[in-house]
């Protein structure tokens, strides 16, 4: 038994909703500069419905032969593990602190998204995709403002000679109430160390102020400082 035109056609407009719910969600990560983007949950998305429609109805010639037993649900299962590889590289790693992963919970839910709408259900497909937008965009905005305070991310990169001037730099942030995020060191060559600092600042530090106040601590060169967006 062959496939009807009309049925191909209700499984396109289902993976183009697919496509649209997964690229509206990434734009959000897209906007915030995050490793994964629209392309990428736009994709995930889509994937995870063409994978269902193809379970559900990818096989109707042998479903009716004898010792043929098809499970959907098995690739919906496959869908589930396989999204955390993709996930897991959207996870980095900066010194002690771990960044990604709220997009990588994000790749996560889009595959759902991209299921319920594989498999026709269009409204629990659209309520999910407006959940997780809900929980990236407005929740966010509403975490920070209701924080006691908001701190500003910086970037420093210091160079010195001797790893023990890190002392006199950890003083000077705890003294300006810098909170430190994560710190990576590395040996350029002997009595030669490079430093980066990834910072928290208060909203009365500014990033000027900062470096000024780092650039003069004896055995420290202020290399690059910048603020993260």
């Amino acid at each position: 038994m062959g496939i009807a035109p009309g049925d191909e056609l209700v499984w396109s407009v289902r993976l183009v909703l697919a496509a649209v719910a997964g690229a509206i969600i990434g734009f959000e990560r897209e906007l915030h500069a995050h490793p994964a983007g629209m392309r990428t949950h736009l994709l995930v998305s889509v994937g995870a419905a063409a994978f269902t429609i193809l379970s559900m109805h990818g096989f109707a010639d042998v479903a009716g032969e004898p010792d043929v037993t098809l499970d959907p649900s098995r690739v919906a299962a496959q869908i589930v593990s396989g999204i955390g590889f993709i996930g897991g590289g959207a996870i980095l790693k900066y010194g002690v602190s771990i960044r990604g992963l709220t997009t990588a919970g994000s790749l996560w839910a889009t595959a759902a998204v991209g299921f319920a709408f594989g498999s026709g259900m269009l409204i629990v497909g659209t309520a999910a995709a407006s959940i997780i937008l809900f929980s990236l965009w407005p929740l966010h905005a509403l975490l920070r403002r209701v924080r006691p305070e908001r701190k500003d991310e910086s970037r420093v990169r210091l160079g010195m000679t001797r790893l023990e001037t890190l002392g006199a730099v950890y003083d000077c942030l705890v003294a300006e109430h810098v909170a430190i995020a994560s710190i990576g060191s590395q040996r350029l060559g002997k009595g030669r160390y490079e430093v980066d600092l990834r910072l928290q600042l208060p909203q009365r530090i500014r990033q000027a102020d900062l470096e000024a106040r780092l650039a003069s601590l004896e055995d420290v060169e202020v290399l690059e400082s910048a603020e993260v967006y």
